[in-house]
């Protein structure tokens, strides 16, 4: 479930996403935290320009983003080392996945897991959007 609502920009935007990727991360701000790796899942959702006139449009991979430079993208910043708030690691992965042009908006959402017996997941989901959205 998101809060976010739908994107209305113009042009239409499709939707590209990853979903539910689960990694090992040094993340957090307690003692306990610290030199271990917690689970954590990672999804991201990000348009790009869509072409609405067409039904069916050329089948090539120059019209839309690969999802692989995205999937690298999340595991070498997870890599870069000990990241205190689920935040920041939002806020890095959405900004280099913003740095790819065609990219108009980003959401990225991130859940630690085994935090709370009683609970699946705690985390945040950020949106970002660049200049170029609003074209």
């Amino acid at each position: 479930m998101t809060v976010f609502a739908p994107w209305g920009d113009e042009p239409p935007l499709r939707s590209l996403f990853l979903n539910n990727m689960v990694v090992d991360a040094h993340i957090g701000i307690f003692p306990h935290e610290q030199g271990v790796t917690q689970r954590i899942r990672v999804s991201v959702t990000f348009g790009v320009d869509d072409d609405d006139t067409q039904i069916i449009g050329v089948d090539d991979l120059s019209r839309t983003v690969s999802y692989e430079p995205v999937v690298q993208l999340v595991h070498r910043i997870v890599r870069e080392g000990h990241v205190r708030l689920v935040e920041t690691l939002a806020e890095r992965i959405a900004a280099g996945v913003l740095a790819d042009e065609r990219v108009r908006v980003v959401r990225v959402k991130i859940e630690k897991l085994d935090v709370f017996a009683e609970i699946e997941s705690v985390g945040v989901e950020i949106e970002r959007r660049t200049a170029r959205a609003t074209r």
